[in-house]
C-alpha cells in the first residue's frame, strides 16, 4: 500500500510551494517536512535564496507553532518563508472580517461638529449637516443631503465610493485623494442621485449614480446584483 504524502513540494518561478496536509498529526509532519525539504535541497544546484509560500488547509496553527514551523523551514540554508495561507481563521479575524465588509445602516443627522466612523460601508438615512463628518473604510451612501465632510475608503481604498441624494460637500475624500471642489461630469438640474469616485486621473469626480453599474461592478455583489 502507497505511503499517504503529507508533504507536497512544488517548485514555480516565484521559489517553493509546500502544500501540508491538514489530517495528519502535527509532529508527523513535522518530521515530513523536515526529511522532504533536506532532499529536496540535496538535489538542487542553485545556492540563491529561494522564498516558501506554505499552505496548511484546514489547519489551524497558533502563532507560536507558525513560528515553529519556520524556524524548521529556516534551517535548511538559502529558504525563506513569505507567508503562511490556511483555509482556517479566528473569531477576532472573522468578526474584523465581518466588521469590515458589512454595510452599517444608521438613521440620524450627523450636525456639525458630529463624526460617524465605520469600519466598512455605511448607509446613512440622514443629512450631513455643515460641519458634519462621516468616515467609512467602505463605501458612503447617503440617502439625504451631503453638506458637510465625507471620506471614504479611508484606510487606503481607492476604489470606494461616495453616492448622495444631493451632493452639496465641504469636503470629499476617498482613501489619500482630497477635493474641495470636485470635479462635476454632469449638471445636475434634475436634482438625481450623484456618486464621486477616482477617475483614471487620479480626480475625485462627481457623476450621475448608474456610472457605478459599470465602474464598481463588484458594488452589486450582495444576492440579487449582476
Amino acid at each position: 500500500m502507497k505511503k499517504r504524502q503529507n508533504v507536497t513540494i512544488k517548485g514555480t518561478k516565484e521559489g517553493l510551494v509546500l502544500h501540508l496536509d491538514d489530517s495528519c498529526s502535527y509532529e508527523e509532519l513535522k518530521r515530513e517536512l523536515d526529511q522532504k525539504l533536506s532532499a529536496n535541497l540535496r538535489t538542487q544546484e542553485e545556492r540563491h535564496v529561494l522564498s516558501v509560500k506554505v499552505e496548511i488547509g484546514n489547519r489551524y496553527l497558533t502563532e507560536n507553532l507558525q513560528e515553529e514551523l519556520k524556524n524548521l523551514i529556516r534551517q535548511k540554508k538559502n529558504l525563506v518563508v513569505d507567508e503562511i495561507v490556511s483555509n482556517v481563521i479566528t473569531k477576532e479575524e472573522a468578526k474584523a472580517l465581518k466588521a469590515d465588509t458589512e454595510v452599517i445602516t444608521v438613521t440620524r443627522i450627523v450636525r456639525s461638529g458630529q463624526v460617524l466612523e465605520v469600519p466598512g460601508d455605511i448607509l446613512l438615512i440622514g443629512d450631513v449637516n455643515p460641519g458634519g463628518t462621516v468616515i467609512a473604510g467602505g463605501n458612503i451612501f447617503i440617502m439625504g443631503v451631503l453638506k458637510g465632510i465625507a471620506h471614504a475608503g479611508c484606510f487606503g481604498n481607492d476604489q470606494a465610493v461616495i453616492a448622495a441624494s444631493s451632493m452639496k460637500p465641504a469636503q470629499l475624500r476617498i482613501s489619500d485623494y482630497l477635493n474641495r471642489e470636485p470635479i462635476s461630469v454632469q449638471s445636475n438640474e434634475k436634482q438625481e442621485m450623484e456618486c464621486a469616485y477616482i477617475d483614471e486621473n487620479r480626480q475625485i469626480v462627481i457623476d450621475r449614480l448608474q456610472v457605478l453599474i459599470r465602474l464598481r461592478p463588484n458594488l452589486t455583489r450582495l444576492e440579487g446584483g449582476q
